[in-house]
Order: C-alpha cells, then structure tokens, then sequence
C-alpha cells in the first residue's frame, strides 16, 4: 500500500519508464519552469499603463504601475487629484505594494517545487501563479472604484467631477481629461505565464495518472 509521503508526492518514476517516455515527463516541469521564469521576469516591467491628455498637457501625461510602485508622471498627477479630491497615490494598496515582490517570487517557487509533486496535489502548488493574473486585475478594479468614489467634498472641482469608476482597459473621459487604460508587458507575461500553468496540469495529468492508474491496478491484483 502507498506511504502517506507517496500518496501526497506521486509515486516515483521507474527509471525504464522515464527513459522510454522522457519528453512525456518532462513537458510539464517545461510548462511550469517557464511560467516561473516569466512570473519573476514580470517584476521589472509595468503591470498597467494610464495615459492622459487634456488642453493644459498638450503632450499628455503617462503613469506606469508596477506591482510595488508608480511611475512616469505621479506628481503632476497627485497635484490633479488634490484638486479633484481623490486620495494620495500613497494610500492606495500599501499592503499589496508591500509583499507584492516576495508574493510572486513564491508564485516562481511553487512552480518549481511541482517539478517533484507527480499527484494530484500538484494543482495546489500550480493554481495560485494560474489565478493570479485575475486576482491582480479584481484588486485593481476594487482601487480604481475606491479612488473615484472617495472624494474630499471639499475639494475645489470635487462637485464638478462628481464621483466615476475607471474603466481597468480602455478610454475614458472624467471631466476635461481623456484616458487610456492599456495592460502593461509585465501583466501579459503574467498572463501567459498563466496559459503555461494550465498546459502544465494538463500534461501533468496526461503523463502521471496513467502511471498512477497502473501501480493502484497492480497493489489491487497483489494485495
């Protein structure tokens, strides 16, 4: 009967059959390794772009957002907010922005600790980088939705703008200023780094369940 350590790792790989089959088990460790390389090559570039133009900005105006920091025009753009009455950039996200870093490198690492889990369990180890694209885009939406409805009232244009909910992709137009939300290169990674976890179960399945098929087969035929 299968040890508790077997039945959570997998059983282990004959070495006849790794010989005969090694592209078989190797596509998933593939799948999640890249995924991994992309999760942490994702760190240094932007996660989402926002563009502004109006009269007074004839060349526009950009912010970057990383997963720990904005960048590009944030202090024209938190003179803009002062006046409309939406919260500093500073008090947005504090938490997300401080563990963001050590967040996705543990993303990185799970995925490669699936390298050596051949059961089931391994969706544990792989779902939270497949799920994390979305989870980022729920909590920015939650923010965009927060900062357009929390203006100070008595801000001078607070009345004039009145309370919006920017869109998370896409043009808007809120008062005088027209904008474009846009995916930065370090979401699309994350993204597919996701689309590469997914491939990954699916060959993680495809080559460990049969295995796992024949040797329970074989402890019923020889209890």
């Amino acid at each position: 009967m299968a040890s508790l350590r077997d039945r959570i790792l997998g059983p282990p790989v004959p070495k006849d059959e790794l010989a005969e089959h090694a592209p078989r088990y190797r596509k998933p460790m593939l799948f999640f390794g890249v995924a991994a390389l992309l999760l942490v090559v994702s760190l240094f570039l932007p996660y989402w772009i926002l563009k502004l133009q109006a009269p007074q900005f004839p060349d526009g105006l950009t912010v970057s957002a990383y997963v720990n920091r904005l960048e590009g025009d944030v202090e024209i753009l938190e003179g803009l907010n002062h006046y409309v009455g939406m919260p500093s950039f500073e008090h947005g996200a504090v938490l997300e922005r401080s563990v963001s870093i050590i967040a996705i490198i543990v993303l990185a690492g799970l995925l490669l600790a699936a390298f050596f889990i051949h059961s089931r369990w391994v969706v544990l180890l792989a779902l939270p980088a497949l799920l994390f694209p979305l989870a980022f885009l729920a909590d920015l939406q939650f923010w965009l939705w927060r900062y357009g409805h929390s203006l100070d009232p008595r801000a001078p244009l607070a009345n004039a703008v009145g309370e919006f909910t920017p869109p998370i992709f896409g043009p808007a137009k809120i008062a005088q200023f027209h904008t474009l939300a846009l995916p930065g290169p370090g979401l699309i990674l994350a993204f597919i780094a996701s689309v590469l976890v997914g491939f990954g179960l699916y060959h993680h399945r495809k080559a460990y369940k049969p295995l796992l098929d024949r040797i329970l087969a074989e402890e019923h035929a020889n209890p």
